[in-house]
């Protein structure tokens, strides 16, 4: 399991222990691609806790793994090793069948192109009518009923007559969010949602899913490469070579003369082994490079360049005790 480890001081409550399950529940998550006898690790034992309801960004660079993660995520993918369990169902050992069902009523997935989300000949509505049809929902007039709702409540109700061609980008992804939950999935995924959009209309569609999270309870993980994504929601997760190395928490606070401050800290994730990855801004501004010191201290553990640190003695390590129990190096 994985903790979280505060970065920086602050008064933000620390998460009390790991959390025992979730939504989304990926422990030691591996995989691992061979081209012509080369191969490459996407993740290296990746561990992540999506609670029920929950709204997460997934931020990285390019080949960090995230794109990857989701690929496992949506069920268009098996991983190596580890293991990955999604709405109540491994990802592992699902059968075709187990996956086709999986795939059309436990996950909703949303493309960051919009030509691959909405069927180029159909029109808003027919589009959202389609996973309806397909997993045989209701009556027709109760599929009727659905897709009038969704699209009101991602306000593109204005366009349920319109072919994509007729839409602007952005309602086009609004009505893409509505496919994506026409069947009440458990997860909703989303693959760099606002990768194509400006910023005005990338906030409009950010809100959108954040809508349509509170109106329904639909679990949703936003995958970018964007950190602005990140500032619409109350968690963002950080992946960098094929691992989570941060996470951000965000939320609100009332002062003692009622005014409202947005706080926002950022936490380490401290792997079942111990191990952790320092900020890449942190590694640059101390210049940490090929092996740092560390020591041990009540309530925290100093990290310094290598040719820097508390003093040792000869042959002690800085957080060494001496006999009596005192910490030398100080």
């Amino acid at each position: 399991m994985s903790t979280l480890i505060p970065i920086d001081e602050g008064a933000a409550v620390v998460p009390e222990g790991p959390v025992p399950g979730g939504e989304i529940l990926c422990r030691d998550l591996v995989r691992i691609f061979a081209t012509d006898g080369v191969e490459v690790q996407a993740l290296q034992g990746l561990n992540l806790t999506v609670d029920p309801g929950e709204i997460v960004a997934v931020v990285g660079a390019s080949g960090s793994g995230k794109s990857t993660l989701l690929t496992i995520l949506s069920g268009l993918d098996t991983p190596t090793g580890g293991s990955c369990v999604v709405a109540g169902t491994d990802l592992l050992t699902m059968t075709h069948r187990q996956r086709v069902a999986y795939q059309r009523r436990s996950v909703g997935f949303v493309w960051q192109q919009t030509s691959r989300n909405l069927l180029p000949y159909l029109s808003a509505a027919e589009n959202v009518r389609v996973p309806l049809e397909l997993a045989g929902t209701g009556r027709p007039r109760e599929r009727a009923r659905r897709v009038a709702d969704l699209l009101e409540l991602l306000e593109v109700g204005h366009v349920a007559d319109r072919r994509p061609g007729q839409m602007s980008g952005g309602e086009q992804q609004r009505v893409a969010v509505a496919v994506a939950v026409a069947n009440d999935p458990r997860v909703l995924l989303a693959d760099e949602p606002t990768g194509e959009l400006d910023e005005a209309t990338s906030a409009e569609v950010l809100e959108a899913l954040r809508g349509v999270n509170r109106e329904t309870g639909v679990t949703t993980l936003i995958v970018t490469h964007d950190p602005a994504v990140s500032e619409h929601v109350a968690r963002t997760v950080q992946i960098r070579d094929g691992r989570t190395s941060t996470e951000v928490l965000r939320r609100t606070e009332v002062d003692e003369h009622g005014a409202e401050r947005h706080v926002a800290e950022e936490f380490a994730v401290l792997d079942r082994v111990g191990r952790l990855q320092l900020p890449q801004d942190f590694v640059h501004a101390l210049d940490l490079k090929d092996r740092v010191r560390l020591a041990l201290e009540p309530d925290h553990v100093g990290v310094w360049p290598g040719a820097a640190g508390p003093a040792a003695r000869p042959g002690e390590q800085p957080g060494e005790r001496d006999d009596d129990g005192g910490e030398e190096g100080r």
